[in-house]
């Protein structure tokens, strides 16, 4: 079977089903659109607009990130679900928090004053405290099982790469095993190659577009 990622070079979400596939070593095209000219047929298979979009061989596609991970795991082999009902549900809800997790980054490097900025660093410090007291012996989020709930904070750690060089970002500071899980992941080869080489580059000229805090402590070329 076929399969075609649609998204956008930045996209966290689109990162999450690249990881997925990968980990269970399917391989599959990806098509990167503008999105603020998102083309006539993307809007045709996209009933939000949004990204990421998996068309599946027959020419069927499947839109929300959640919902394409849950295809990816029904149909493809190499299940990344712990079998267990209640474990399960719980990397479904650890899952969501990823999301709320995304929903802060975007309202950081969103900000436009130096409260609202706080305010998120706050909000994000404050969920991965949280994590810190859940997070066991690792590597991953299950111990040695990689797991959906790796392939949703891959790209939020990575987002952590490139804000920590542009200001004095203290978000997972002495978070130990955070930050040991952080590392974990971005030398995991699904990780890595789940953005292209010039994502950070990419990212930073993002925020600059943003005109907000963060944009503004990037340094002038």
């Amino acid at each position: 079977m076929t399969l075609h990622v649609i998204s956008h070079a930045l996209c966290p979400y689109a990162q999450r089903a690249a990881i997925a596939l990968a980990e269970k070593g399917v391989p599959f095209r990806r098509t990167d659109i503008d999105l603020s000219k998102k083309p006539g047929w993307f809007l045709e298979i996209s009933p939000l607009g949004k990204t990421p979009v998996l068309v599946v061989g027959d020419g069927r596609a499947i839109f929300e990130s959640a919902v394409i991970l849950e295809y990816i795991e029904e149909t493809l082999p190499c299940p990344m679900h712990p079998a267990d009902p209640f474990e399960r549900a719980m990397h479904r809800g650890w899952m969501e928090y990823g999301s709320a997790i995304l929903n802060d980054i975007a309202g950081l490097y969103s900000a436009k004053d130096v409260d609202a900025y706080d305010g998120k660093l706050s909000a994000l410090r404050a969920k991965f405290e949280r994590l810190e007291t859940l997070i066991g012996e690792g590597p991953w989020f299950s111990g040695d099982a990689f797991s959906h709930v790796d392939t949703v904070f891959g790209p939020i750690f990575r987002y952590f790469d490139t804000f920590e060089k542009i200001g004095d970002i203290k978000t997972l500071k002495g978070l130990s095993k955070v930050q040991e899980w952080r590392s974990h992941l971005s030398e995991r080869q699904s990780v890595r190659s789940a953005v292209s080489v010039d994502y950070p580059a990419r990212l930073e000229e993002f925020i600059k577009k943003r005109g907000g805090v963060m944009a503004r402590a990037i340094p002038a070329c």
